[in-house]
């Protein structure tokens, strides 16, 4: 049996100021921010669905590290209701919504992100 499992557990975020970040995606998945700060860098923020979680580091930011591309999608059942929500969130939007299928946007750091219609 491999000990290495073919699971992905967490993806992890590079944020320049945790406080800041845990707050904003919260605010944006509509969580409660009131879980534990781990080590005074760490966010874990639990998702729905598959054993995974995404968690905000402030140790690992730089400004040269932040995702250039999107290293995974917020998935939607609703496109443009996902996409106006952002809007009125004031979230920078780097994309329109394409081939009816997702849309770019960035965080607060500056990491590209993306949501897509599963």
């Amino acid at each position: 049996m491999n000990p290495i499992l073919n699971q992905i557990g967490a993806i992890f975020i590079p944020v320049a100021d945790i406080e800041r970040a845990r707050d904003w995606y919260c605010d944006l998945l509509g969580l409660p921010n009131d879980g534990e700060i781990i080590a005074g860098h760490l966010y874990v923020i639990p998702m729905q669905g598959q054993a995974l979680n995404v968690v905000l580091d402030s140790k690992i930011y730089s400004e040269d590290d932040v995702f250039k591309v999107p290293a995974f999608h917020f998935n939607t059942d609703h496109i443009e209701d996902a996409y106006a929500y952002m809007q009125s969130k004031n979230v920078q939007l780097t994309t329109a919504i394409e081939h009816g299928h997702w849309f770019g946007f960035k965080d607060p750091d500056g990491n590209e992100l993306m949501v897509c219609k599963c």
